[in-house]
């Protein structure tokens, strides 16, 4: 599948690079008007605020396949530089994508705009979780247990459902039980572009009252299985 995905991208890419060659070699009363600068920020502003996820640099490309690629990286870097100023949305770098979002200082304002959702925080619990997901992947339910002292079948369920994580294979052990990983959804909620962006462990450790070792010690290291039973995951049951 993958090499189906990869082949098919290659092929848009010729493509783009067939049609911009093809329009600079165009007779002058044939040739598409080359954009200026400042269209080609607003179409990019226009894509990246109306993007349901983080537009990355191949999705402008193929959007903009007539353009230079250069000139489209130049007009990124110009709008990035704009978004700098004072104001209450920003240009942020996530998941290997671009969003507009709002500015950290003002979240408290805009929460207020939807404060039905204060609800939906994730716990405590939750975020200790997450963090021992996050920086020590992959990893199985039991060994998250046997980190945090206590059953996470519970908050593994709800990351789940969440889709700030998935499970990513089996470890060859018996029981063969599920190992767990963060997802994209993870990276862009909590504004890192990836899994180098994570804090220092040892900051980490301090705001959730855990012992860094814990974050950072792994079990040795075991082949992982690919899933060969995905009905085993529906429902986000927990093995």
């Amino acid at each position: 599948m993958a090499d189906g995905q990869d082949g098919k991208d290659g092929l848009e890419g010729q493509e783009g690079q067939d049609r911009r060659e093809a329009n600079e070699n165009a007779p002058d009363g044939e040739r598409l008007p080359t954009r200026g600068g400042a269209e080609l920020k607003a179409i990019l502003e226009a894509l990246i605020f109306a993007s349901p996820d983080p537009l990355t640099p191949k999705a402008m490309f193929k959007l903009l396949d007539t353009e230079p690629k250069e000139d489209v990286l130049a007009a990124l870097a110009e709008l990035k530089q704009e978004y700098e100023r004072p104001g209450g949305l920003q240009i942020v770098e996530v998941a290997g994508g671009y969003q507009i979002v709002t500015r950290p200082d003002l979240h408290e304002w805009v929460r207020r705009l939807f404060h039905e959702r204060t609800t939906q925080r994730l716990t405590v619990q939750a975020l200790e979780t997450l963090a021992v997901i996050a920086y020590r992947q992959p990893i199985t339910a039991a060994e998250i247990t046997e980190v945090r002292g206590v059953n996470t079948s519970g908050v593994l369920n709800t990351l789940l459902e969440r889709h700030l994580i998935k499970i990513v294979g089996r470890k060859q052990v018996v029981g063969r039980p599920f190992m767990y990983a963060t997802t994209k959804e993870f990276l862009i909620r909590f504004g890192l572009n990836d899994l180098t962006d994570l804090p220092k462990v040892e900051d980490m450790a301090e705001a959730l009252g855990l012992d860094a070792p814990i974050l950072t010690e792994r079990t040795p290291s075991e082949e992982m299985l690919p899933l060969e039973e995905p009905e085993d995951t529906g429902g986000g049951s927990i093995h």
